[in-house]
Protein backbone atom coordinates (compact mmCIF):
# COMPACT_ATOMS: atom_id res chain seq x y z
CA UNK A 1 0.00 0.00 0.00
CA UNK A 2 1.34 3.50 -0.94
CA UNK A 3 2.63 5.78 2.08
CA UNK A 4 0.45 8.96 2.65
CA UNK A 5 1.62 12.26 2.12
CA UNK A 6 0.77 14.65 4.68
CA UNK A 7 0.66 18.33 3.93
CA UNK A 8 0.49 21.26 6.67
CA UNK A 9 -1.38 24.37 5.27
CA UNK A 10 -4.00 24.36 3.05
CA UNK A 11 -2.91 27.35 0.69
CA UNK A 12 -2.16 27.75 -2.76
CA UNK A 13 0.95 25.97 -2.29
CA UNK A 14 -0.50 23.14 -0.12
CA UNK A 15 -3.71 23.03 -2.35
CA UNK A 16 -0.74 22.80 -5.72
CA UNK A 17 0.88 20.42 -3.83
CA UNK A 18 -1.60 18.08 -2.74
CA UNK A 19 -3.36 18.29 -6.30
CA UNK A 20 -0.27 17.22 -7.86
CA UNK A 21 0.71 14.02 -5.33
CA UNK A 22 -2.69 12.90 -6.45
CA UNK A 23 -3.03 12.70 -9.63
CA UNK A 24 0.74 10.64 -9.65
CA UNK A 25 -1.36 8.23 -7.34
CA UNK A 26 -0.12 9.16 -3.83
CA UNK A 27 -2.92 9.25 -1.11
CA UNK A 28 -2.71 12.74 0.60
CA UNK A 29 -3.62 14.56 4.09
CA UNK A 30 -4.09 18.05 4.24
CA UNK A 31 -3.68 19.54 7.44
CA UNK A 32 -5.42 23.12 7.66
CA UNK A 33 -6.25 24.55 10.62
CA UNK A 34 -9.00 27.19 9.82
CA UNK A 35 -11.86 27.48 11.17
CA UNK A 36 -11.29 26.23 13.82
CA UNK A 37 -8.28 28.50 14.38
CA UNK A 38 -8.33 31.42 12.33
CA UNK A 39 -5.89 33.87 11.27
CA UNK A 40 -5.48 37.80 11.11
CA UNK A 41 -6.10 37.88 7.68
CA UNK A 42 -8.38 34.62 6.60
CA UNK A 43 -11.76 34.98 6.70
CA UNK A 44 -13.12 31.73 5.89
CA UNK A 45 -12.19 27.73 6.13
CA UNK A 46 -11.83 27.12 2.39
CA UNK A 47 -8.42 25.68 0.88
CA UNK A 48 -6.65 28.53 -1.13
CA UNK A 49 -7.95 31.28 0.07
CA UNK A 50 -6.56 34.97 -1.14
CA UNK A 51 -6.25 36.94 1.87
CA UNK A 52 -4.23 40.01 -0.26
CA UNK A 53 -4.35 41.16 -3.94
CA UNK A 54 -6.67 39.01 -6.32
CA UNK A 55 -3.74 39.61 -9.01
CA UNK A 56 -1.42 36.49 -10.62
CA UNK A 57 0.25 39.60 -12.23
CA UNK A 58 1.26 39.13 -15.84
CA UNK A 59 -0.11 36.27 -17.93
CA UNK A 60 2.37 37.64 -20.76
CA UNK A 61 4.47 34.22 -20.88
CA UNK A 62 6.34 35.47 -23.58
CA UNK A 63 8.31 38.60 -22.17
CA UNK A 64 7.60 37.96 -18.32
CA UNK A 65 8.85 36.31 -15.85
CA UNK A 66 5.76 35.34 -13.93
CA UNK A 67 4.13 34.89 -17.22
CA UNK A 68 6.23 32.46 -18.03
CA UNK A 69 6.00 30.72 -14.32
CA UNK A 70 1.79 30.80 -15.21
CA UNK A 71 2.45 28.56 -18.59
CA UNK A 72 4.63 26.25 -16.74
CA UNK A 73 2.62 25.44 -13.81
CA UNK A 74 -0.75 24.92 -17.07
CA UNK A 75 1.63 22.79 -18.87
CA UNK A 76 2.40 21.20 -15.34
CA UNK A 77 -1.55 20.38 -14.57
CA UNK A 78 -1.74 23.08 -11.75
CA UNK A 79 -4.69 23.75 -10.47
CA UNK A 80 -4.37 27.09 -9.12
CA UNK A 81 -3.98 28.12 -12.41
CA UNK A 82 -6.93 25.93 -13.93
CA UNK A 83 -9.22 27.44 -11.28
CA UNK A 84 -7.62 31.28 -11.73
CA UNK A 85 -8.78 30.85 -15.11
CA UNK A 86 -12.24 29.20 -14.12
CA UNK A 87 -12.65 32.56 -12.48
CA UNK A 88 -10.56 34.90 -14.34
CA UNK A 89 -11.97 38.86 -14.15
CA UNK A 90 -10.47 41.45 -16.52
CA UNK A 91 -7.50 42.97 -15.83
CA UNK A 92 -6.05 44.39 -18.82
CA UNK A 93 -2.70 42.22 -19.45
CA UNK A 94 -2.77 40.27 -15.69
CA UNK A 95 -4.55 37.59 -14.47
CA UNK A 96 -6.81 38.98 -11.71
CA UNK A 97 -9.47 36.30 -10.33
CA UNK A 98 -12.79 36.15 -8.48
CA UNK A 99 -11.15 35.31 -5.24
CA UNK A 100 -13.92 33.46 -3.17
CA UNK A 101 -15.42 31.43 -6.12
CA UNK A 102 -11.73 30.51 -7.06
CA UNK A 103 -11.19 28.93 -3.25
CA UNK A 104 -14.46 27.59 -3.73
CA UNK A 105 -13.46 25.64 -6.64
CA UNK A 106 -9.80 24.56 -5.38
CA UNK A 107 -11.37 23.35 -2.05
CA UNK A 108 -14.65 21.41 -4.13
CA UNK A 109 -11.81 19.83 -6.45
CA UNK A 110 -9.67 18.67 -3.83
CA UNK A 111 -12.15 17.30 -1.13
CA UNK A 112 -14.30 15.75 -3.97
CA UNK A 113 -10.47 13.90 -5.27
CA UNK A 114 -10.70 9.91 -3.62
CA UNK A 115 -7.06 10.15 -2.92
CA UNK A 116 -7.40 13.57 -0.40
CA UNK A 117 -8.97 14.07 2.65
CA UNK A 118 -8.68 17.32 4.64
CA UNK A 119 -8.28 17.12 8.58
CA UNK A 120 -9.02 20.38 10.44
CA UNK A 121 -6.50 20.49 13.29
CA UNK A 122 -3.00 22.43 14.06
CA UNK A 123 -0.28 20.67 13.55
CA UNK A 124 1.86 21.99 16.50
CA UNK A 125 5.56 20.14 16.13
CA UNK A 126 7.45 19.36 13.39
CA UNK A 127 6.41 15.83 12.78
CA UNK A 128 9.15 12.45 13.57
CA UNK A 129 7.83 10.10 11.13
CA UNK A 130 6.29 10.31 7.73
CA UNK A 131 6.37 11.97 4.58
CA UNK A 132 5.67 15.73 5.44
CA UNK A 133 5.01 18.97 3.23
CA UNK A 134 5.21 22.07 5.41
CA UNK A 135 3.26 24.84 3.65
CA UNK A 136 1.52 27.20 6.26
CA UNK A 137 2.57 30.30 4.39
CA UNK A 138 3.06 33.86 5.29
CA UNK A 139 0.75 33.16 9.22
CA UNK A 140 2.41 29.85 10.40
CA UNK A 141 1.13 29.29 13.96
CA UNK A 142 3.07 30.38 16.71
CA UNK A 143 3.16 27.20 17.92
CA UNK A 144 4.52 25.48 14.34
CA UNK A 145 6.84 28.37 14.11
CA UNK A 146 8.42 28.04 17.62
CA UNK A 147 8.94 24.40 16.81
CA UNK A 148 10.60 25.37 13.32
CA UNK A 149 12.79 27.56 14.94
CA UNK A 150 14.10 25.00 17.50
CA UNK A 151 15.07 22.49 14.91
CA UNK A 152 16.57 24.66 12.48
CA UNK A 153 18.03 27.07 15.23
CA UNK A 154 16.96 30.42 13.40
CA UNK A 155 16.69 33.45 15.91
CA UNK A 156 14.41 35.60 13.37
CA UNK A 157 11.97 34.11 10.60
CA UNK A 158 9.59 37.22 10.34
CA UNK A 159 9.34 40.35 8.25
CA UNK A 160 6.34 42.26 8.08
CA UNK A 161 3.94 42.46 5.35
CA UNK A 162 0.64 44.91 4.46
CA UNK A 163 -2.61 44.57 2.37
CA UNK A 164 -4.08 46.94 0.63
CA UNK A 165 -8.03 48.60 1.28
CA UNK A 166 -10.85 47.33 -0.74
CA UNK A 167 -13.68 49.80 -1.58
CA UNK A 168 -17.43 49.76 -2.96
CA UNK A 169 -17.36 50.10 -6.81
CA UNK A 170 -20.88 52.42 -6.32
CA UNK A 171 -19.17 54.43 -3.76
CA UNK A 172 -16.72 56.03 -6.51
CA UNK A 173 -17.36 58.93 -7.66
CA UNK A 174 -17.94 58.37 -11.74
CA UNK A 175 -17.68 61.71 -12.36
CA UNK A 176 -14.36 62.35 -11.25
CA UNK A 177 -13.09 58.67 -11.97
CA UNK A 178 -12.69 57.07 -15.32
CA UNK A 179 -12.40 53.13 -16.60
CA UNK A 180 -9.13 52.64 -18.54
CA UNK A 181 -6.16 50.16 -18.30
CA UNK A 182 -2.42 51.29 -18.88
CA UNK A 183 -1.84 52.01 -22.36
CA UNK A 184 -4.65 50.70 -23.17
CA UNK A 185 -3.63 47.11 -22.76
CA UNK A 186 -5.64 43.97 -23.06
CA UNK A 187 -7.57 42.46 -25.89
CA UNK A 188 -10.91 43.31 -25.16
CA UNK A 189 -12.91 46.65 -24.27
CA UNK A 190 -13.60 45.02 -20.90
CA UNK A 191 -10.09 44.13 -20.30
CA UNK A 192 -9.01 47.91 -21.73
CA UNK A 193 -11.29 49.39 -19.06
CA UNK A 194 -10.35 47.03 -16.18
CA UNK A 195 -8.82 49.70 -14.20
CA UNK A 196 -10.93 52.75 -11.93
CA UNK A 197 -8.84 55.90 -12.00
CA UNK A 198 -8.41 58.82 -9.93
CA UNK A 199 -6.91 61.96 -10.99
CA UNK A 200 -4.47 64.08 -8.59
CA UNK A 201 -3.32 67.54 -9.85
CA UNK A 202 0.05 68.89 -7.73
CA UNK A 203 -1.64 70.37 -5.01
CA UNK A 204 -3.93 66.88 -3.94
CA UNK A 205 -0.91 64.96 -4.12
CA UNK A 206 1.65 66.85 -1.77
CA UNK A 207 -1.44 67.22 0.69
CA UNK A 208 -1.82 63.58 0.33
CA UNK A 209 1.86 63.10 0.91
CA UNK A 210 1.47 65.50 3.86
CA UNK A 211 -1.39 63.67 5.39
CA UNK A 212 0.23 60.32 4.56
CA UNK A 213 3.49 60.61 6.65
CA UNK A 214 1.55 62.36 9.40
CA UNK A 215 -1.07 59.82 10.39
CA UNK A 216 -1.32 57.73 12.85
CA UNK A 217 0.40 54.03 12.14
CA UNK A 218 0.42 50.45 13.69
CA UNK A 219 3.09 50.58 16.68
CA UNK A 220 5.17 47.02 16.72
CA UNK A 221 5.90 45.06 19.69
CA UNK A 222 9.13 45.68 22.05
CA UNK A 223 11.67 43.37 20.72
CA UNK A 224 9.93 43.67 17.09
CA UNK A 225 12.04 45.40 14.05
CA UNK A 226 9.68 45.76 10.52
CA UNK A 227 12.02 44.33 7.82
CA UNK A 228 9.47 44.69 4.68
CA UNK A 229 9.51 42.51 1.74
CA UNK A 230 10.77 45.55 -0.93
CA UNK A 231 7.63 44.04 -3.45
CA UNK A 232 4.91 45.14 -1.02
CA UNK A 233 5.90 47.88 0.72
CA UNK A 234 3.24 50.33 3.15
CA UNK A 235 2.31 53.09 1.01
CA UNK A 236 4.04 55.59 4.19
CA UNK A 237 6.75 53.53 3.94
CA UNK A 238 7.25 54.36 0.05
CA UNK A 239 7.16 57.82 0.52
CA UNK A 240 9.31 58.06 3.93
CA UNK A 241 11.74 56.92 1.18
CA UNK A 242 10.94 60.53 -0.91
CA UNK A 243 7.99 63.00 -2.01
CA UNK A 244 8.02 61.43 -5.39
CA UNK A 245 8.51 57.98 -4.38
CA UNK A 246 4.85 57.03 -5.39
CA UNK A 247 4.22 58.80 -7.97
CA UNK A 248 6.91 56.94 -9.95
CA UNK A 249 5.45 53.80 -8.10
CA UNK A 250 1.84 52.91 -7.90
CA UNK A 251 1.08 56.15 -8.11
CA UNK A 252 2.47 56.79 -11.70
CA UNK A 253 0.29 58.64 -13.61
CA UNK A 254 1.66 57.33 -17.45
CA UNK A 255 -0.45 55.64 -20.34
CA UNK A 256 -3.56 57.07 -18.69
CA UNK A 257 -5.86 59.89 -20.20
CA UNK A 258 -8.69 61.43 -18.14
CA UNK A 259 -11.67 60.47 -19.63
CA UNK A 260 -13.30 63.61 -18.13
CA UNK A 261 -10.43 66.23 -19.10
CA UNK A 262 -8.27 64.70 -22.20
CA UNK A 263 -6.07 67.67 -22.66
CA UNK A 264 -5.19 67.67 -18.82
CA UNK A 265 -2.14 65.52 -17.85
CA UNK A 266 -2.97 64.04 -14.31
CA UNK A 267 0.29 64.76 -11.29
CA UNK A 268 -0.88 61.46 -10.25
CA UNK A 269 -3.53 58.40 -10.47
CA UNK A 270 -4.36 56.42 -8.05
CA UNK A 271 -5.91 53.16 -9.50
CA UNK A 272 -8.33 50.43 -8.59
CA UNK A 273 -8.05 47.18 -9.69
CA UNK A 274 -11.66 45.18 -9.36
CA UNK A 275 -11.81 42.50 -6.85
CA UNK A 276 -14.58 40.22 -7.93
CA UNK A 277 -16.73 39.03 -10.77
CA UNK A 278 -19.53 41.36 -10.23
CA UNK A 279 -18.04 44.09 -10.39
CA UNK A 280 -18.90 45.30 -6.85
CA UNK A 281 -15.82 45.28 -5.07
CA UNK A 282 -12.23 47.06 -6.16
CA UNK A 283 -9.11 47.30 -4.19
CA UNK A 284 -6.66 50.11 -4.11
CA UNK A 285 -3.45 49.22 -6.58
CA UNK A 286 -0.09 49.18 -4.40
CA UNK A 287 -2.20 50.55 -1.37
CA UNK A 288 -0.70 48.44 0.98
CA UNK A 289 -0.66 49.80 4.70
CA UNK A 290 -0.11 49.97 8.05
CA UNK A 291 -1.29 53.17 9.05
CA UNK A 292 -4.30 52.66 11.78
CA UNK A 293 -8.09 52.41 10.68
CA UNK A 294 -9.32 55.50 11.32
CA UNK A 295 -6.55 56.98 9.69
CA UNK A 296 -7.17 54.96 6.69
CA UNK A 297 -10.27 56.59 5.88
CA UNK A 298 -9.30 60.01 6.45
CA UNK A 299 -6.46 59.84 4.32
CA UNK A 300 -7.92 57.67 1.66
CA UNK A 301 -10.94 59.98 1.63
CA UNK A 302 -8.74 62.88 0.38
CA UNK A 303 -7.94 60.83 -2.95
CA UNK A 304 -10.54 62.75 -5.96
CA UNK A 305 -13.09 60.06 -6.30
CA UNK A 306 -13.14 58.45 -3.20
CA UNK A 307 -14.56 60.99 -1.23
CA UNK A 308 -17.39 59.39 -0.62
CA UNK A 309 -15.89 55.85 -0.87
CA UNK A 310 -17.24 52.80 1.40
CA UNK A 311 -14.70 50.43 2.44
CA UNK A 312 -15.36 46.72 2.54
CA UNK A 313 -12.13 46.00 3.80
CA UNK A 314 -9.14 48.18 5.52
CA UNK A 315 -5.85 47.66 4.68
CA UNK A 316 -3.76 46.10 7.45
CA UNK A 317 0.09 44.77 8.55
CA UNK A 318 0.55 41.41 9.68
CA UNK A 319 3.59 39.12 10.33
CA UNK A 320 5.24 36.92 7.86
CA UNK A 321 7.16 33.90 8.56
CA UNK A 322 9.88 32.31 6.34
CA UNK A 323 12.78 30.13 7.04
CA UNK A 324 16.47 30.70 5.77
CA UNK A 325 15.64 28.26 2.76
CA UNK A 326 19.50 28.48 1.28
CA UNK A 327 21.04 27.22 4.89
CA UNK A 328 18.14 24.76 5.83
CA UNK A 329 17.05 22.95 2.35
CA UNK A 330 18.34 20.98 -0.18
CA UNK A 331 17.78 20.74 -3.92
CA UNK A 332 14.62 19.13 -2.93
CA UNK A 333 12.97 20.82 -0.65
CA UNK A 334 13.85 18.62 1.75
CA UNK A 335 14.96 20.02 5.57
CA UNK A 336 18.24 18.83 5.43
CA UNK A 337 18.50 17.77 9.24
CA UNK A 338 15.19 16.13 8.44
CA UNK A 339 14.66 14.43 4.94
CA UNK A 340 11.07 13.51 5.29
CA UNK A 341 10.12 17.01 5.83
CA UNK A 342 9.58 19.34 3.02
CA UNK A 343 8.93 22.79 2.81
CA UNK A 344 6.46 24.75 -0.04
CA UNK A 345 5.17 28.01 -0.72
CA UNK A 346 5.90 31.55 0.80
CA UNK A 347 7.12 30.03 3.94
CA UNK A 348 10.58 28.77 1.78
CA UNK A 349 11.34 32.77 1.09
CA UNK A 350 9.38 33.09 -2.40
CA UNK A 351 7.24 36.03 -2.54
CA UNK A 352 3.75 36.47 -4.66
CA UNK A 353 0.90 33.87 -5.21
CA UNK A 354 2.07 32.15 -8.29
CA UNK A 355 5.96 31.48 -6.70
CA UNK A 356 3.97 29.96 -3.79
CA UNK A 357 1.91 27.64 -5.63
CA UNK A 358 4.66 26.62 -8.24
CA UNK A 359 6.86 25.58 -5.13
CA UNK A 360 3.92 23.51 -3.65
CA UNK A 361 3.46 22.13 -6.99
CA UNK A 362 7.50 20.76 -7.14
CA UNK A 363 7.31 19.91 -3.44
CA UNK A 364 4.49 17.82 -4.32
CA UNK A 365 5.93 16.26 -7.37
CA UNK A 366 8.75 15.62 -5.36
CA UNK A 367 7.31 13.96 -2.63
CA UNK A 368 5.26 12.04 -4.28
CA UNK A 369 8.35 10.21 -6.55
CA UNK A 370 10.32 10.02 -3.76
CA UNK A 371 6.92 7.78 -1.92
CA UNK A 372 6.96 6.35 -4.73
CA UNK A 373 10.86 5.37 -4.73
CA UNK A 374 11.90 7.60 -7.20
CA UNK A 375 14.18 10.53 -7.30
CA UNK A 376 12.85 13.30 -8.87
CA UNK A 377 15.42 16.85 -10.00
CA UNK A 378 13.89 19.89 -9.79
CA UNK A 379 13.38 21.45 -13.96
CA UNK A 380 16.67 23.18 -14.83
CA UNK A 381 17.66 26.81 -13.69
CA UNK A 382 17.13 28.17 -17.33
CA UNK A 383 13.14 27.39 -16.59
CA UNK A 384 11.18 29.60 -14.07
CA UNK A 385 10.40 27.16 -11.43
CA UNK A 386 13.98 25.61 -11.86
CA UNK A 387 15.40 29.28 -11.36
CA UNK A 388 13.15 29.68 -8.48
CA UNK A 389 14.12 26.49 -6.18
CA UNK A 390 17.98 27.01 -7.13
CA UNK A 391 17.71 30.57 -6.01
CA UNK A 392 16.25 29.55 -2.58
CA UNK A 393 18.08 26.24 -2.27
CA UNK A 394 21.39 27.74 -2.57
CA UNK A 395 21.82 30.25 -5.54
CA UNK A 396 20.93 33.27 -2.85
CA UNK A 397 23.14 34.33 -0.48
CA UNK A 398 21.82 32.71 3.27
CA UNK A 399 22.94 35.52 5.19
CA UNK A 400 21.20 38.13 3.65
CA UNK A 401 18.02 36.23 2.20
CA UNK A 402 15.36 37.60 1.78
CA UNK A 403 12.00 37.08 -0.29
CA UNK A 404 12.03 36.72 -3.82
CA UNK A 405 8.87 37.23 -6.81
CA UNK A 406 10.21 35.45 -10.05
CA UNK A 407 12.54 37.22 -12.36
CA UNK A 408 14.68 36.79 -15.19
CA UNK A 409 17.53 37.87 -13.06
CA UNK A 410 17.52 34.75 -11.44
CA UNK A 411 17.99 32.86 -14.80
CA UNK A 412 21.68 32.05 -16.60
CA UNK A 413 22.25 34.56 -18.62
CA UNK A 414 21.19 34.05 -22.47
CA UNK A 415 24.20 34.01 -24.97
CA UNK A 416 23.59 36.80 -26.97
CA UNK A 417 24.49 35.71 -30.47
CA UNK A 418 25.73 37.84 -33.07
CA UNK A 419 25.59 40.87 -30.60
CA UNK A 420 23.41 42.64 -28.17
CA UNK A 421 19.82 41.77 -28.00
CA UNK A 422 17.20 44.25 -27.27
CA UNK A 423 15.02 43.61 -23.66
CA UNK A 424 12.23 42.04 -25.43
CA UNK A 425 14.19 40.10 -27.59
CA UNK A 426 16.26 39.14 -24.69
CA UNK A 427 12.87 38.03 -22.91
CA UNK A 428 11.81 36.61 -25.44
CA UNK A 429 14.72 33.68 -25.78
CA UNK A 430 14.22 33.32 -22.08
CA UNK A 431 10.85 32.15 -22.23
CA UNK A 432 11.53 30.21 -25.72
CA UNK A 433 14.59 28.47 -23.99
CA UNK A 434 12.65 28.07 -20.69
CA UNK A 435 9.24 26.11 -22.16
CA UNK A 436 11.51 23.96 -24.01
CA UNK A 437 13.38 23.34 -21.29
CA UNK A 438 10.61 22.42 -19.10
CA UNK A 439 9.07 20.34 -21.70
CA UNK A 440 11.56 18.35 -21.37
CA UNK A 441 11.64 17.95 -17.52
CA UNK A 442 7.82 16.84 -18.02
CA UNK A 443 8.70 14.30 -20.63
CA UNK A 444 11.52 12.83 -18.36
CA UNK A 445 8.94 11.81 -15.55
CA UNK A 446 6.85 9.53 -18.36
Amino acid sequence: MTETLHIVGGGLAGSEAAWQAARMGVPVVIHEMRPKVGTFAHKTGLLAEMVCSNSFRSDDDERNAVGLLHWEMRAAGGLIMASAQEHRLPAGGALAVDRDPFAETVTARLRSHPLVSVSEEEITELPSSGHWIIATGPLTSAALGAAIRTETGADQLAFFDAIAPIVYADSVDMSVAWMQSRYDKGETEEERTAYMNCPMNRDQYEAFIDALLAAEKTEFHEGETAGYFDGCLPIEVMAERGRETLRFGPMKPVGLTNAHRPDVKPYAVVQLRRDNALGTLYNIVGFQTKMKYGAQTSVFKMIPGLEGASFARLGGIHRNTFINSPRLLDTRMRLRTRPTIRFAGQITGVEGYVESAAMGLLAGRMAAAGILGRDLPPPGPDTAMGALVAHITGGAEARTFQPMNVNFGLFPPIDAKGGRRGRKDRYKAYTDRAKSSFRQWLDGQG
